[in-house]
């Protein structure tokens, strides 16, 4: 499992990679969260080259002015000259990268995975997303969740979803390839015939295992998402409970019921969230200790969105 996961994903494809990811065309921000790193594209500026020759001659202007003023002071004619020269190269370049669509190079290191085919990129995508969710909810959940294995098991499941992504997207082009073949004036008893039966069986096996191997991914990222987002909402309803038993007793003059009274019992969902991790490990490979010491109760999770089929 990689210690880091970079991700990035561009207009033709998704790129993975345990290394920093570089660009071959455009700019991208990057934000870290945990062992995850995204790159995200920047919006191209669309400055034409004849907007920025203009800037350029612009700001030559007032270069000739300073080195003129610099030469007159006793300055090598050269040394503001090349700085000026630099100075206009490294603005033309600027703007020049930034009116470019980002295109992210290919990695080349141990470990990198590139996704083109639409539906594995758009399943990746969703995962991420959901991935966020779920880091979202992390500082809400202090004592139930241990930040460092959670975020090992997090980006472990989003690696080993895109090997699964990047092997269903092989098998793809492998199984419209198969289909493609024409059988033709071929007896149906033929050698060649039944061994191309025999590899669309095959194929279509690793298709559907490979299938239930992302869905299972993907369910639990949907179950420790919608656990601990359901789990701060009931914490937060609670609370907006209390408060208002609190202010309604005051106002009646008659002591209050006890706040557990007023609010659901929180205590009781806990087992939504530390569940949901649970599964989400078990669809990762491994497990993510919690550190409360609550007695679970049962409790019904929402079920997943859309399958891979």
């Amino acid at each position: 499992m990689p210690s880091e996961l970079h991700i990035g994903m561009d207009d033709e494809k998704t790129v993975l990679s345990p290394y920093a990811l570089r660009l071959r065309t455009g700019r991208a921000t990057r934000h870290r969260s945990g062992s995850v790193t995204e790159v995200v594209p920047v919006t191209p500026t669309g400055v034409t080259r004849e907007a920025r020759v203009a800037f350029a001659a612009r700001l030559s202007l007032p270069l000739i002015f300073v080195s003129a003023l610099l030469f007159a002071a006793g300055v090598p004619w050269w040394l503001p000259f090349a700085a000026s020269v630099a100075t206009v190269t490294t603005v033309w370049r600027r703007q020049a990268r930034a009116a470019q669509v980002t295109r992210f190079e290919r990695p080349t290191a141990a470990g990198g995975r590139v996704l083109v085919s639409a539906e594995e990129r758009a399943v990746f995508a969703r995962a991420a997303a959901v991935a966020r969710r779920i880091r979202r909810t992390w500082p809400g959940l202090p004592g139930m969740i241990d930040p460092e294995p959670a975020d090992r098991s997090l980006t472990r499941a989003l690696d080993d979803l895109a090997a699964l992504l990047v092997r269903r997207q092989e098998l793809r082009r492998l199984r419209a390839g198969l289909d493609g073949v024409g059988e033709r004036d071929v007896p149906a008893d033929s050698p060649a015939v039944l061994a191309l039966a025999a590899q669309r069986d095959r194929a279509g096996e690793l298709w559907r295992e490979t299938g239930e191997q992302a869905n299972r991914i993907l369910r639990s990222l949907d179950q420790a998402a919608l656990a601990g987002e359901s789990f701060l909402r009931e914490r937060e309803i609670g609370e907006a409970a209390r408060r208002a038993e609190l202010v309604l007793a005051g106002l009646s003059g008659e002591p209050g019921a006890p706040a557990a009274e007023a609010g659901p019992e929180l205590a009781d969902r806990t087992a939504a969230v530390i569940t949901a991790y649970r599964e989400l490990e078990e669809g990762a490979g491994g497990a993510i200790p919690s550190r409360s010491a609550l007695i679970i109760a049962p409790a019904v999770i929402p079920a997943a969105a859309d399958e891979i089929t």
